[in-house]
């Protein structure tokens, strides 16, 4: 994944604006702004209407029944100018892995390439996009009847913006040598398949590993964004050996990004730092190292338990990790902790809460898969708190030896007083998941009760409200709301493609024949999707192979929200697990500890995880013993 390399005071990452050119500088700075403040607004407004829609039909009985297609239209501009912000500030999901162990001049040569690559991508893309808007017009709205080109010229305006950002990187560069090469790079690779046409039309499913293994492989490792890879493979194959006409990719890409349900992103991530913002998070974890923190691997323990109560309320792992690691990495440090156990801790307590409701890849894979996101909500709880048990377990035999003679035990009167100044806070992933059960709101609509309810209790109950902050939190929101919907859009038509091409029904088949029935092809799944996880990071791989492999689940008598549990926490094991897990590498760059230093510590960590894993696969009710 790819991060800033500055952040502001409260830790979000900052723009990395072109700056070696006066007026690439300027012409950056403007289109910036141009996209920001939109996009912020965007985060504002679907909050609002979402709440009132909640209001209209849970308090005053008149249901708005414009709101949820309103919030619709507004959702695809939300993700492409997210996207466009994502873009500009290098915040775009891309391995690193191996570019970083490159020399300077190859790294440098690596970036240029990713840029001509991300070009190309997005000029593919234009005329298409433009196809379908204006193919969309005709359309009209069913409650608002408007034509539906208001929606859908999100996606040309989005990639004519990436494209002018594009075009500004490649002119602000001081190395034109290398710039030519890396264009020209790119434009004879470009040319030699157009040129192959031929050949590929006769090669059929080879055609397959040719560009989603091949160009998808080449690509991610040099660092191109994920979402770009996904799409010139996707582009790539289509065009090269298919008749089927580009404006459908497109399309399919519209699909896969402006699913309702997945309008939870942005507001949980939201949510998740306005948690940060109102000192929830601080208090919460006060309370727990009141009672953990004189025991020896206390606050080790608090650690793991906070990252489940926090995993609660954002659903974002990188904001999770960003509430938890500031409040508790300065005390373990006095107690003289290791800089590698604490980012290897963290790193874990990460895989460990992936199923924890409200987690964005379990919003995922209900949008992509059907399967009920409540009952994927119920399903997440116990496998979370196996995997904290198992981490448990671990912090136990590692602080055997911990020296506790500066630690006092506090009295009764703090821990009760810490208690219920933390209970507003504590009330909050309860507030949310009654909402949901209770039908007072559906799965995309709950995470505005949070937002309503964090504000209130920052502002009148913890006085601890930061309205500087909130410009930056909502287009930070966005950014990271439009490179994850980027990449769930570029894997939809992708999973489309494959599909097209039999993949799915080969792979079926193929998995239906292993000796071991659902035994064998549960493991496979769990090896599958650690590999899939660390190489693609954990959305990619959900949207990807998800639609593909469920049904096959469901076919052998897996039951699908057991099966989800499994190969989200398979997914979570490779997205920390160094050295390629992208998720490893945010712990460290929130920890600001040196990705070297964790490596060590952190396998036993893993261990413990993967021996939770088993016993989650091993024993179905853990997933399925509370749903309805």
């Amino acid at each position: 994944m790819s991060f800033a390399a500055d952040t502001d005071a409260a830790g979000l990452p900052q723009a990395r604006p072109v700056g070696h050119r006066a007026w690439t500088t300027t012409a950056d700075r403007l289109l910036g702004r141009l996209v920001e403040i939109p996009a912020a607004i965007l985060v504002v407004a679907e909050i609002v209407i979402l709440f009132a829609g909640i209001l209209a039909r849970y308090v005053f009985r008149s249901p708005l029944v414009w709101s949820d297609e309103i919030a619709s239209i507004l959702f695809l501009w939300l993700a492409m100018l997210g996207s466009v912000v994502a873009f500009r500030r290098g915040e775009h999901m891309r391995m690193t892995a191996f570019v970083n162990r490159a020399s300077p001049g190859a790294r440098a040569f690596f970036d240029l390439v990713a840029i001509a690559a991300a070009l190309a991508f997005l000029l593919l893309i234009l005329l298409p996009s433009l196809d379908y808007a204006s193919e969309e017009q005709f359309v009209t709205t069913p409650a608002l009847g408007i034509p539906d080109i208001w929606r859908a010229a999100a996606m040309p305006v989005g990639a004519v913006l990436m494209l002018a950002l594009t075009l500004l990187r490649l002119l602000d560069q001081t190395d034109w040598r290398a710039t030519l090469k890396a264009l020209a790079l790119v434009a004879v690779i470009v040319a030699a398949l157009v040129a192959l046409q031929p050949v590929l039309m006769g090669l059929g499913n080879v055609n397959l590993l040719i560009f989603f293994v091949g160009v998808v492989a080449a690509t991610v490792f040099i660092g191109v964004p994920i979402a770009f890879a996904f799409g010139l493979a996707t582009f790539g194959y289509l065009a090269l050996t298919t008749t089927v006409p580009m404006m459908i990719v497109v399309n399919r890409m519209d699909e896969g990004m402006s699913h309702l349900i997945l309008l939870a992103v942005p507001l949980f991530v939201f949510l998740g730092l306005l948690i940060e913002m109102t000192d929830m998070a601080r208090r919460m974890v006060a309370f727990l190292a009141s009672l953990l923190g004189h025991v020896r691997g206390g606050m080790s323990y608090v650690l793991v338990a906070a990252m489940y109560l926090v995993s609660g309320i954002s659903g974002a792992k990188a904001a999770d990790m960003a509430a938890v690691a500031p409040v508790l990495f300065p005390e373990m440090k006095k107690r003289g902790a290791d800089e590698g156990e604490l980012v290897a801790l963290l790193s874990a307590t990460g895989a460990q809460t992936e199923t924890i409701p409200p987690s964005l890849v379990l919003i995922t894979i209900g949008s992509v898969t059907g399967v009920s996101i409540t009952a994927l909500f119920t399903g997440g709880m116990l496998p979370g708190l196996v995997l904290g048990l198992m981490l448990c377990v671990m912090v136990y035999r590692r602080c055997k030896k911990e020296d506790l003679s500066g630690v006092k035990k506090p009295e009764g009167r703090l821990v009760a007083r810490s208690f219920f100044v933390a209970l507003p806070a504590l009330a909050l992933p309860f507030v949310i998941r009654a909402a949901v059960v209770e039908g007072v709101a559906t799965a995309t609509e709950v995470s505005t009760i949070g937002i309503v309810y964090a504000a209130l209790i920052g502002l009148l109950v913890y006085r601890h409200f930061d309205f500087k902050r909130l410009g930056p939190m909502l287009v930070y929101t966005a950014s990271l709301s439009g490179c994850i919907l980027l990449i769930i859009g570029a894997a939809t038509g992708m999973a489309w493609a494959l599909t097209q091409s039999g993949f799915s029904h080969q792979l079926a088949n193929m998995m239906e024949t292993l000796p071991g029935g659902a035994f064998t092809f549960m493991a496979v799944s769990i090896l599958a999707f650690i590999v899939l996880g660390s190489v693609l990071e954990g959305i990619p791989a959900i949207v990807l192979f998800g639609p593909l492999l469920f049904p096959i689940a469901r076919a052998m008598g897996v039951n699908e929200v057991h099966y989800a549990m499994v190969v989200i926490l398979s997914m979570g094991l490779g997205l920390f697990a160094p050295p390629f897990g992208v998720g490893y590498y945010a712990a460290c760059a929130i920890s600001r500890v040196t990705p070297d230093k964790g490596i060590k510590p952190i396998m036993g960590y893993l261990a413990s995880i993967a021996v939770g894993i088993v016993i989650v696969a091993a024993v179905p009710w853990l997933s399925t013993g509370f749903l309805k």
